[in-house]
Parts: structure tokens; sequence; C-alpha cells
């Protein structure tokens, strides 16, 4: 008598979980931007000054002259790697300051002091002036590595070449290798910002 296969049992049928509708604003994983950006603003941040000078209009001649400088005032930065020295800036796509740093490979970081609200919030405004006026009446000096701006004053000075820039939903992270690093100030403790404003610790 030939032999016949065992019948197999029926998997029972899978579980399906109803669908869920993304909710009426916000994103489909269910948070709100209001939502997202309240629960972020409880994350204290220190503030810095992130600097870069144009480059030049035409590279090939010396005596071209160079583009302006530029500032962006950033709380999204943060240390990476210390083998090599690494620092990471997030940079909103399309912004002045990425569009010049897809260009320019050589930017810096002030890390600015509670005294230097001013600077911060001048950096940060919504239809501003151009940088030209912003640098003006700023102390500062011209980085041997870079070119860029660094704040006189400043807590800390760090001056960076890009390695890589990662896209990010609406932002670019803009990782740099730390060419050089200063301490031109060790007055006063550094400017935070915390729930919206700009404060010091104390």
């Amino acid at each position: 008598m030939p032999n016949t296969p065992l019948a197999t049992p029926l998997a029972p049928p899978l579980a399906t979980s109803p669908t869920l509708s993304p909710p009426a604003s916000g994103h489909a994983e269910g948070v709100t931007n209001d939502e997202f950006r309240a629960a972020m603003s409880r994350l204290a941040a220190g503030v810095v000054l992130v600097t870069a000078q144009e480059p030049s209009l035409d590279p090939d001649d010396p005596q071209a002259p160079v583009g302006e400088d530029v500032g962006m005032t950033a709380t999204a930065f943060m240390s990476v790697s210390l083998d090599p020295p690494l620092v990471l800036v997030s940079l909103r796509e399309g912004s002045r300051m990425d569009d010049v740093l897809a260009e320019q490979p050589l930017w810096a970081v002030s890390v600015l002091s509670e005294s230097q609200r001013h600077i911060a919030g001048r950096f940060a405004m919504k239809g501003r002036l151009s940088d030209r006026l912003l640098f003006q009446d700023i102390p500062y000096v011209r980085g041997e590595a870079t070119g860029a701006p660094l704040v006189g004053g400043a807590l800390a000075i760090l001056e960076c070449h890009t390695e890589q820039r990662v896209q990010a939903g609406d932002h670019v992270l803009v990782i740099g290798r730390v060419l050089t690093a200063s301490l031109p100030s060790a007055d006063g403790g550094p400017l935070t910002y915390f729930r919206g404003r700009y404060r010091h610790l104390g």
C-alpha cells in the first residue's frame, strides 16, 4: 500500500490589528509638532555661534575677494569623537549657513558665555539684517586655520573642517574634524537655552 503524506494542519489565520489613522495634525508616528517642541524644550542646551567665511567667488584667483562672514546661533551642537576629535552641528536644510557650508568646508564654533546673550539673540533673529552688519560691533579675531570669525570673550573656540554631511529630515547634520581648540576666556558661566529662553547657571 503506497505511503500517503500526512496532512499538515492549517496554520491559524494571522491576527490583524486595526489600521491606525494618523492624527489630525503632526506626524504619522502620533506626535504633533507642538508636542515634540514642548518635550525638547525641556532639554537644556549650551549656546554656540557657528561662523564661516564664504568661499572666494573665483577660487582659482588668489586676488579675488572672498565672500561675507556668516554667523548662526545654534543649540544643536555636540562632541562626537575624541580620536579623531569630531563635533556635530545641526543646520536647517536650505538655511544660509547650510548653503555656505555646502561649499565651504572650514568653519568655527564660539561657545558663548552668559554675558553674550545679545550675540545669541542677534544671530538668531528672523528677518535679520545682513551678516556684515551683525558682525560690525562684535569683537572678534579671524581664525588662522579657517578664516572664520572667532568671538572675543567666548568660553571656548573650535575651528573645524567638514568631514561628513548627513541628511536628517528637514535638517543637515554637519560633522567636523576639530583643527584647533582654545579657551580664550575663563570668566563667567555658559549661556544655556531652556524652555524657549536664554538662561545662565546659578
